[in-house]
Order: C-alpha cells, then structure tokens, then sequence
C-alpha cells in the first residue's frame, strides 16, 4: 500500500516505493488515497508501467483510520464512489481499476457499496470477510456469499488464506473469480503452488533480488524473518530476528542453508521509470505570485518529457 500523496508530491517516495521490471506482470499498484487529486495524479503516474490501480479501503490500522485511509474511507461510500470514478474516467480500459474492502457490520451496507463502484466502472473488487472491528476472528463466509450474489463485477476472496486448501476452498464453494492471501504469502511466498511452509528455493531467489536489486535492510531482513518463521527452530529464529547487519543475515543464511546470493540478470533488469508530473494542488502555492522568469524556471524543473 503506497501513500497516493506522497507517491504524487515526491520524487524520493516514488524512487523508494515503486519498481518493476519487463517481467513483472501483471501489476497492480495499491494506493491508500483520500482525494481525487491524490488518486488521479498517481494512476497517472503509473498507468505507463502498470495494468491497474487498486485503492485500499481495508487497512484496519489505527494510523490508516486516523488518517483518512484504509476502512476509514468505508463510511464515505460517495467519496470512494468519486475515487474510482474519475480515474475510469481519465485511463480507460484495459487498465483496471480496482478497490479492497471489508465487510461493514450492516450487509446492506456492503452491497450498496458494491454496487455503487460497479456503477461507477469499477473492474474487480477484493472483499476482505472481516469487518474492521475484526482481528483473528474466522471469516464471515455467508456475508462473503451474500456479496458475491449481488454484484455482476469478479470478485477476490481474501481472509484465512493460510494452505492452498483454503484458496480452492474459497474459490469452488463461493464462485469468487479469485483469491488474495496477505500474511499466509509473508510466511510462505509458495503457497498457491502447494507447499506447506516455504522452500530453500524462494530463501535463493529472495536472496538474488535483493542482490540485484538496491533493496533497503529492514526490507530484506523482514520478509525473511516471515519465510523463516515456520522452518527455523525456536531459538534460532529468535537469534536471527535480531540480527542487525545484511553481512550478518547473509553469513547466518550460508552457514544454516549453504545459500549464497546470486547476481540475477533478469532482477536487475530494472524499468527506468519517468514520470509525467502535471500542475495541481500541490504547486498552486508555488505559482501564485510567481514572477516569469521563476515561472520558466520552475516549469524547467518540475516537467519530464516521455
């Protein structure tokens, strides 16, 4: 989930928050936004080296709610309703427009949303069978069938997604066009192709990105404390969570595994990202009572040809 108005204001939020290469599809960047200018300006931004945009209206965390995003932007249907619409209106199809969701306590109130963005032009729409006041609790796989019967749109089921059981499950049983799966992924990148807990290889290939690819430490070593959590033993994962250093992690990594990163060609094959920056509310304060020549100065600076 990339900040819109950061991704949209700064070029060091997009240097660090957004990447891909000529392999990397399909793609769809999650945006957490709260203003039309916001949303518009960053699909924008993207629509040249992604499919589609996805708004999160999901995100339960309590800095997401107070900020406007995530489930907050559930009780503001028509605003979501206008989110979506305007960048359908500004990019058409085939890329996709797409929101993340949860259930609301009153169903009603989740079909009326439903409906109101397939309205609107949306593509598809990921339903998370939680409410936002939900935590661990076992999905609500009936409002889950409720909502799947009351749109036309595709639908991705999301919750409990743990084992590709659950995945089919939720695939056969509530005719749902797909299934997403947040934390079971962290722990096990290859579970949708069958594996109980993550293999060595994903270990190899996590290793080889973040050697061909500028990645920061925190990253690095974060997503392997998820893919080591059910294959190293208690006081080891314990030892290696606190690790501080890349050198260390990797030194931990060889002598446990006997796995070395490997400079992968194909990672570092890297797009070169320009982006067309257009004049809105952000640059309403520079322009006002700017003399010409700051104007010509600015317009120099702030604009990128592509």
């Amino acid at each position: 989930m990339i900040l819109a108005d950061s991704f949209v204001q700064s070029a060091e939020a997009r240097d660090n928050e957004f990447s891909t290469n000529k392999n990397d599809v399909p793609l769809v960047v999650q945006f957490a936004a709260k203003t039309v200018d916001d949303f518009v300006g960053a699909a924008e931004m993207v629509v040249p080296y992604a499919g589609g945009v996805d708004l999160n209206c999901g995100c339960p965390q309590r800095w997401a709610m107070k900020s406007g995003y995530g489930v907050d932007l559930l009780g503001k249907p028509e605003l979501v309703r206008d989110l979506v619409l305007q960048v359908r209106n500004r990019i058409p199809p085939p890329f996709t427009v797409s929101v993340k969701i949860r259930l609301l306590k009153d169903i009603r109130k989740t079909i009326e949303l439903c409906q109101m963005l397939e309205k609107a032009g949306l593509s598809f729409i990921t339903v998370h069978a939680r409410t936002p006041q939900m935590r661990n609790e076992p999905i609500d796989l009936e409002g889950l069938r409720i909502v799947r019967d009351s749109i036309k749109m595709p639908l991705i089921a999301n919750g409990d997604v743990k084992q590709l059981k659950d995945a089919k499950n939720l695939h056969e049983n509530f005719n749902c066009q797909g299934v997403m799966s947040a934390n079971g992924l962290l722990t096990n990148p290859a579970l949708f192709a069958g594996y109980s807990k993550t293999p060595l290889t994903c270990i190899q290939d996590w290793l080889d990105i973040t050697a061909s690819i500028p990645t920061h430490f925190l990253c690095m070593h974060h997503h392997l404390v998820f893919m080591l959590e059910k294959i190293l033993p208690k006081k080891d994962r314990c030892y290696f969570n606190n690790l501080q250093t890349k050198e260390s992690v990797l030194e931990f990594i060889d002598n446990y595994y006997g796995i070395k990163p490997r400079v992968d060609n194909k990672c570092s094959e890297l797009i070169e990202c320009y982006y067309d920056i257009r004049p809105g509310k952000y640059f309403k304060e520079v322009l006002k009572n700017c003399s010409d020549e700051a104007f010509e100065d600015f317009m120099e600076n702030i604009f990128i040809e592509v």
